[in-house]
């Protein structure tokens, strides 16, 4: 079993748990909290330290998974991520036992795949990205790093999703569509034609 530390201990990180558990071949070590944030356990793990001790940490333990959510903005996630990459850390792919991954499709490091996502057949997904429960990626769609494709949310055939956006919950993107980066893309919404970077699409698609 690879020990794995866990970097962000709020509602995202007990998701993450959650998979991990369902998973095989990393066993958590511990959960590291922002300065001043709890100590308490999550959902059972110790609270090792914070962010200041990610370095020291590191020393003893070499895989790290990102469990900080991301909504209207990936720049916690990049700022961690890339802090444990200059650090030395290796960042493993995490996907749920009950996930569909296809042995065509591409995903990159320190992204985890949740309950009942369904990545297919040519689709590629950057680093440190979130596709969450019931998510789906369609053939040779492809997902920028640092991207969070959220519950529920569709991601059609030939998609690009740019570096760094958000798909909110039941999202539906369709086919060949471009959707820039630094995008966010409302709950509910259906996007039909290209999206500029940096835009927020509200849900009714505008």
């Amino acid at each position: 079993m690879t020990p794995l530390l866990l970097i962000g201990g709020g509602g995202h990180c007990r998701s993450c748990i959650d998979v991990i558990e369902s998973a095989e071949g990393y066993e958590i070590v511990g959960v590291v909290e922002r300065e001043g944030g709890p100590r308490t356990p999550v959902l059972g793990y110790p609270v090792v330290g914070s962010d200041d001790d990610v370095g020291k940490l590191l020393a003893q333990w070499k895989t790290v998974l990102i469990t900080v959510g991301q909504i209207t903005s990936p720049a916690t996630r990049i700022r961690l991520y890339e802090f444990a990459r200059s650090a030395g850390a290796s960042f493993p792919v995490i996907v749920s036992t009950n996930a569909y991954v296809s042995k065509h499709a591409e995903i990159r490091a320190g992204t985890i795949v949740m309950h009942s996502a369904t990545v297919n057949a040519g689709a590629r997904i950057g680093v440190n990205c979130i596709v969450n429960n019931h998510a789906l990626v369609e053939h040779d769609a492809v997902v920028g790093s640092h991207s969070h494709i959220s519950t529920g949310a569709r991601v059609n055939g030939g998609v690009t999703i740019g570096e760094g956006s958000f798909v909110g919950s039941g999202a539906i993107i369709n086919q060949g569509v471009t959707v820039g980066a630094g995008c966010t893309v409302g709950s509910g919404s259906i996007i039909r034609k290209d999206v500029p970077p940096g835009t927020q699409v509200r849900s009714d698609g505008r």
